[in-house]
């Protein structure tokens, strides 16, 4: 630390310029980045992947508008990697396997009804059963 006359010089200066929060890199974009992206020379690869923890210098923090719209040179592949704080989108299989349970859901009368205590007798340990939940008899009993 370099010292004057007044006292130690701080190498931090307040200013009410510089904002804590990240900006986009792209030229004259102000928005607050949400996005990182490297280049992988090796690979010619351009990951897009989370905000990093902290800004590296051979990385461009990008925000929602300009990730959305990356695209990379010819011959590069551009691999996005999903954000665990994004909601992701259902498919079709989550979408049957809850039309599915719905379904049976709506079903507890028929199987009561159906079984007439022989559920009991498919599983000798089931003592009671209340909604989706069971009484089990202890295995020593």
């Amino acid at each position: 630390m370099v010292e004057s006359r007044r006292g130690p010089l701080k190498s931090a200066v307040p200013s009410n310029v510089v904002s804590p929060v990240r900006r986009c890199s792209r030229t004259a974009c102000g928005r607050p980045a949400v996005a990182t992206l490297t280049y992988v020379y090796a690979d010619s690869t351009a990951v897009l992947g989370p905000l990093a923890t902290y800004a590296e210098p051979h990385c461009y923090d990008l925000c929602a508008e300009h990730s959305e719209r990356l695209t990379a040179p010819r011959g590069w592949e551009v691999v996005r990697l999903l954000d665990g704080s994004a909601p992701a989108q259902p498919s079709g299989d989550d979408l049957e396997a809850l039309a599915n349970a719905v379904r049976e859901a709506a079903r507890p009368q028929e199987r009561a009804a159906g079984a007439g205590g022989g559920s009991r007798a498919a599983d000798p340990m089931e003592v009671a059963r209340r909604g989706h939940l069971r009484v089990l008899r202890s295995p020593d009993n």
